[in-house]
């Protein structure tokens, strides 16, 4: 017995001093448990916080399922531990202790009894609190029956303001599965689903009553503008741009090339300004020609000889934002447009996920096809906010969908119904787009003086770097008349033999370095074009190093109707020469135009050319500095998202429908209308209403030549000021009828019969285009000298 009693003593002093470290695991299980309950409790309650979807009540309500069960496991692991305390208790309690004995231990049995006292009330409070979740997981059961029967028993709304919200509900019903970002806004299959989505995501349904509930709180007033500031160090730019591509490289050399002339025009732009307040733009450039989604046929062949001409014009217009004080973003790639616009994973049918954070975008057709492809219904909301960078230009008929379509003018290109000057075009072609351009370099006194004296007057160099450019048909007779005369010089890239299209008597330097290129303008008498490429730097990069400039006139002019490579493009243009720019605003002694086929004629342009005295002359415009203000009024001045269309014209002849009396009155002369001295002026009105002229055009003429005869710059955003029947009277046009129809030419008048039309579509105003049975009403403008783009008090 003794030995007994006193095995059992041991085992108990081991099991009290067993259980005060257990104290605390006991104590931390109920921590648990209370904090594992409050989690639980505070789910059922953020399942139905406003502004939650009723699309994640379904997931909390089975989450919360699973913790009724984790509670229930916790209240059998503590009952099975208060039981095995109990019998450490009974060995205790069966154990034959002496009187005295029993006394020496008061202090370690009521800790036991205590502990396994407080056991019990845990897993009691435990079972409490597994029932209590059990009811309110019940409740919330139950609330997700009827919120799920409410779901499935939504009515599509017939509401006049909303005339297609049906359609898009029985669209959404059979197409819902056919992108995921629909499942990324919620939309589960249900008939509720399908019309949250299609009037808070989307908007072509009107809100469902229960849900106004969740309606979000009108946004905070945005942040002030930051004051745009120019910048002094093209450095950041650089690193923008980013790597990876030999065009990038291309281009961040030319930036740097260039530099100290970019930062030079930037402080002149800023001393004429005279501290004007600009506001700085968020602007995302998307170079689309670049990404790999595109093709990327360029920067292969950028060391093989291949076209520079858009690599140039992008690099300008990004040193040009960046100098200007604008924030900008760089991509080339899809993945990185997605990422900048917030474009929802799917296959680009949603809109954004949130507000468009830029103010502008520049980017190219691939480019905005890109973005049409993945901003869904926001494209239709921000196309306003789009510059497109368009190397020839896009007229309004080709731009005009529905008018495209009916007429004949669809192209792969065109048919985007953007405002027409949101394109921006290489060379001022045609007035209906904003004339973007590039820059050349400028020369100063002392090397233009060191280039006279240096020039080799029987040096010829070819415009032309690739070999097909030299596979034109007629070219050694032609070639063999300047061998007599000059020394004919090449760049035409090759690996590793001669091009054979190239003949033995021309001095091939294979494909030069830019720098290397302009050593050999600044020599050579004659840069000689082939008729091909179209519409480049290089020319006006040769006249701009004391070169003359000789191309071949095209007779009849090329263009979309007769030649390859302007088929399919978004213009009727006709193009006369192979660099129409050169030829109509710089002309001789610097251009010289003539028939290839023609040899007296070519010969004796020759023999005119070497003994010319020309200086090296560069287009103002073509500078940094003018290219700089061109980007600098257009970012001021166009706002084609809260710029309003002009009215249609009224159907009826009502007194009450007429339109306001003509702004305009006859010239003292009589040739011509004008703005009149007695109508008010929109002091914000760009370009100034002052600047206006109207002319009437001959038959065979579009208005950008009649207006170009005067001196002048057709206008189209004054279209809307002339589109009104008081303005054939004011003219003395007789109008038998007059009508209102779509039609590119229009305002124009049928002399013959006496019959007047009006522009009824204001997309389709256009200084493009004629038809011999019209004379077309053409808005004109005076322009800065050297600076086309821009009038005289445009700045």
């Amino acid at each position: 017995m003794i030995t007994v009693n006193a095995d059992g003593k041991i085992m108990v002093r081991r099991c009290l001093v067993t259980l005060r470290p257990f104290r605390i695991f006991v104590l931390g299980i109920g921590f648990f448990t209370l904090c594992f309950l409050m989690t639980s409790l505070g789910g059922q309650f953020s399942a139905k916080r406003l502004g939650d979807s009723p699309f994640t009540i379904r997931t909390e309500v089975m989450g919360a399922l699973e913790s009724r069960g984790v509670l229930r496991r916790m209240s059998d692991m503590l009952e099975m531990l208060m039981k095995r305390m109990d019998i450490l208790a009974r060995l205790e309690n069966s154990t034959d202790f002496h009187k005295g004995d029993e006394a020496r231990f008061p202090l370690d049995r009521s800790p036991a009894a205590g502990l396994m006292e407080r056991i019990q009330a845990i897993a009691q409070n435990v079972s409490d609190i597994a029932i209590k979740v059990d009811q309110i997981l019940r409740n919330s059961l139950l609330n997700g029956k009827v919120v799920e029967g409410r779901r499935d028993q939504c009515e599509v709304p017939r509401d006049p303001k909303f005339p297609d919200c049906a359609g898009k509900v029985e669209w959404m019903r059979a197409r819902w599965t056919s992108d995921p970002c629909y499942a990324f806004f919620g939309v589960d299959g249900t008939e509720c689903s399908f019309l949250i989505y299609l009037s808070e995501v989307e908007w072509f349904c009107p809100p469902l009553p229960w849900r106004n509930r969740t309606a979000a709180l009108p946004s905070p007033p945005p942040l002030p503008r930051v004051q745009a500031a120019f910048r002094s160090d093209l450095a950041r730019l650089l690193e923008l741009i980013g790597t990876g591509k030999e065009s990038l490289s291309f281009m961040k050399k030319r930036i740097r090339h260039l530099a100290q002339q970019w930062l030079l025009a930037a402080q002149r732009l800023e001393q004429k300004l005279k501290g004007q307040q600009r506001d700085q733009k968020h602007i995302l450039i998307h170079i689309g020609f670049l990404t790999e989604e595109s093709g990327d046929v360029f920067s292969p062949r950028v060391l093989k000889g291949g076209p520079l001409g858009e690599m140039v014009q992008w690099a300008d217009i990004l040193a040009a934002l960046f100098l200007l004080g604008h924030s900008l973003r760089v991509t080339v790639s899809l993945k990185e447009l997605q990422s900048h616009l917030g474009v929802p994973p799917g296959r680009g049918n949603c809109p954004l996920t949130n507000p468009l954070p830029f103010d502008l975008i520049y980017t190219d057709y691939h480019g905005l096809q890109q973005m049409k492809q993945h901003m869904g219904l926001s494209f239709k909301k921000y196309r306003c906010r789009v510059r497109v960078i368009d190397t020839f230009g896009t007229e309004p008929a080709y731009n005009h969908e529905e008018y495209a379509t009916l007429r004949g003018y669809r192209t792969n290109w065109g048919y985007w119904n953007l405002q027409p000057t949101q394109f921006m075009t290489m060379f001022p072609h045609t007035p209906d787009n904003s004339f973007m351009g590039f820059v050349s370099e400028e020369l100063n006194k002392t090397e233009k003086q060191f280039i006279k004296s240096n020039k080799v007057s029987s040096m010829a160099v070819v415009y032309g770097k690739e070999a097909s450019i030299w596979k034109v048909g007629g070219k050694e007779k032609f070639l063999t008349i300047l061998n007599k005369y000059m020394e004919i010089h090449g760049t035409v890239y090759y690996e590793t033999q001669r091009p054979p299209e190239v003949p033995a008597f021309v001095k091939n330097h294979g494909l030069l370095p830019q720098h290397e290129f302009q050593q050999l303008l600044r020599k050579a008498k004659l840069f000689i074009g082939f008729g091909f490429p179209y519409e480049g730097p290089a020319p006006l990069e040769a006249i701009a190093n004391g070169c003359v400039f000789l191309q071949a006139r095209f007779n009849p002019p090329h263009s979309s109707l007769n030649h390859e490579f302007f088929r399919g493009k978004p213009t009727s243009r006709e193009v006369s020469s192979q660099h129409p720019y050169a030829e109509d605003f710089i002309g001789k002694p610097h251009v010289w135009t003539v028939d290839y086929n023609n040899s007296e004629e070519f010969e004796a342009a020759i023999k005119t050319i070497m003994r010319t005295q020309v200086d090296p002359y560069l287009p103002y415009e073509y500078t940094c500095e003018g290219m700089l203000e061109r980007i600098h009024a257009y970012i001021q001045h166009q706002d084609f998202c809260t710029t309003s269309s002009p009215p249609l014209p009224p159907k009826a002849k009502s007194p009450a429908m007429q339109s306001l009396p003509s702004p305009l009155a006859l010239s003292p002369n009589a040739t011509h209308l004008v703005w009149s001295p007695s109508a008010s002026r929109d002091p914000h009105a760009w370009p100034p209403v002052d600047s206006l002229q109207v002319w009437v055009s001959e038959t065979r003429h579009a208005c950008t030549e009649t207006c170009r005869r005067h001196g002048l710059v057709c206008e189209p955003t004054f279209f809307r000021f002339l589109n009104k029947k008081e303005v054939f009277l004011q003219l003395s046009i007789t109008c038998d009828s007059t009508e209102y129809e779509m039609n590119h030419l229009y305002p124009a008048v049928a002399e013959n019969v006496h019959e007047c039309y009006l522009q009824k579509e204001p997309l389709l105003f256009s200084c493009a285009g004629y038809n011999t049975k019209y004379r077309r009403l053409c808005p004109c403008r005076d322009y800065r000298k050297g600076q086309v783009a821009l009038c005289r008090d445009c700045l």
